[in-house]
């Protein structure tokens, strides 16, 4: 690997070589207060934001196709649209698979640092050698004012908490990425009266902690967020910010903004042109049974399978014991209004499991799962029927319509059958 092949590192590679982002991690740990995640956009170009999701074997094909009509592609970098590592499987298996098909590209991964020390060996075993961590305050009294909230595993954490927790794993991230020999470079997003003040002190922070390189980026405001109404900052306060910075650090001048899906030189983007290989590869079969170790359940209450798939706002997720089965978490489900692309993250969301039990399902949902290798199961009845047919006898024939009677027994005072009347 040639690391001075890296445009988004190095000025002078810019307009000589290119990246491929691959928008795998759908999932995010924080929620900063500009950002709004999109899967299904094709008309917006920044962070966050992507025209369909890949599975780790789907980005390894994607990366096939784009070298063979971009030979000039030195990078594939994950970006999102979530944080990488509040996506830490399908991260680290899309980087194994990279790296041994192409052992030659550049591997880089963009990410707030939350999720991040408990990977730094296995990073370095796959040879990833840049890493941006996003850090927009090194004081907590900040720092809160640009996240909603932070999720540390199943704990979610809201105000000067939040900022304090998220400051410091990153603090901790930046100190053992240098010590493995990374290139590190630190994106401070800049929103006006909320950290333009405090840029400076965050780029003097880094520059002692070795940081490579920092990148001031303007807010792009976002609509449905917090600070949808926030202008973006001028070129002139931005300039400002960057001598500051400068100061302390050496500063990168020609960032772009790229969408999670970006690909081609940062001069000359082919995202757009490139669209139909990210869409063919999005439709390719994710994983077969084998590796999809969970079902997916649409419940109400927890007991019973009596939820359409349209109006559940969450999933529970089981996996299988030796004679059990148990309980893994809580997944929410996309909103509402995007139509196909709505079922098409879920099915990444859900890329773990072989089966969705619901007690209905749309055409298009079903089609999109299926697409993805995931059945969708229309029943009604205990959670636990359902499992022993998906995991133990592989056969969901019978489960179809499947309706149980309600009895006083069961703590039902009124009469008929169905799960409707409870």
């Amino acid at each position: 690997m040639d690391l001075n092949r890296h445009p988004c590192y190095q000025v002078e590679a810019k307009g000589r070589f290119g990246r491929v982002h691959l928008p795998i991690a759908p999932k995010c740990n924080i929620q900063c207060n500009y950002c709004n995640r999109q899967y299904d956009c094709v008309n917006e170009s920044r962070p966050g934001v992507t025209s369909t999701l890949l599975s780790p074997g789907q980005a390894l094909r994607y990366v096939e196709q784009v070298l063979e009509r971009e030979p000039r592609i030195t990078v594939a970098g994950i970006a999102g649209p979530g944080d990488p590592l509040a996506n830490p499987e399908a991260t680290l298996e899309t980087l194994s698979l990279i790296r041994q098909k192409f052992p030659e590209l550049i591997l880089c991964l963009a990410t707030n640092g939350l999720g991040l020390p408990p990977y730094l060996d296995r990073l370095a075993e796959l040879k990833v050698s840049h890493i941006t961590v996003t850090i927009n305050a090194v004081d907590p009294g900040i720092g809160e004012k640009m996240y909603a909230w932070v999720r540390d595993g199943r704990t979610i954490y809201q105000g000067k908490a939040a900022a304090t927790l998220l400051l410091e794993r990153q603090l901790q991230s930046i100190q053992g990425l240098k010590e493995r020999d990374f290139v590190v470079k630190v994106n401070c997003i800049v929103v006006p009266g909320k950290n333009d003040h405090h840029v400076g002190e965050v780029a003097r922070r880094m520059g002692e902690l070795g940081v490579d390189i920092f990148n001031c980026m303007p807010v792009y405001p976002s609509p449905g967020t917090p600070f949808e109404n926030i202008t973006e900052p001028s070129g002139e306060m931005m300039s400002t910010l960057r001598q500051q910075a400068a100061q302390y650090i050496p500063q990168l001048y020609h960032c772009t903004r790229c969408r999670a899906d970006a690909v081609g030189l940062l001069n000359e983007d082919r995202t757009q042109e490139l669209r139909d290989c990210l869409t063919a590869c999005s439709a390719l079969p994710l994983k077969p049974d084998d590796d999809r170790p969970y079902v997916a359940i649409a419940s109400q209450e927890g007991m019973l399978v009596n939820l359409h798939l349209g109006e559940a706002t969450r999933l529970m997720i089981y996996g299988r014991a030796e004679k059990d089965f148990y309980f893994v978490e809580t997944r929410p489900t996309p909103k509402p209004g995007s139509g196909q692309a709505r079922w098409q993250a879920l099915a990444h969301i859900l890329m773990d499991c072989r089966a969705v039990l619901a007690s209905g399902i749309g055409e298009s949902p079903k089609t999109i799962l299926e697409q993805a290798g995931i059945r969708p199961v229309e029943m009604y009845g205990f959670i636990e029927q359902g499992l022993e047919a998906i995991f133990h006898h592989g056969d969901v024939r019978g489960l179809k319509a499947r309706r149980i009677s309600c009895t006083k027994a069961a703590g039902c005072s009124k009469s008929g059958s169905g799960v409707g009347c409870c």
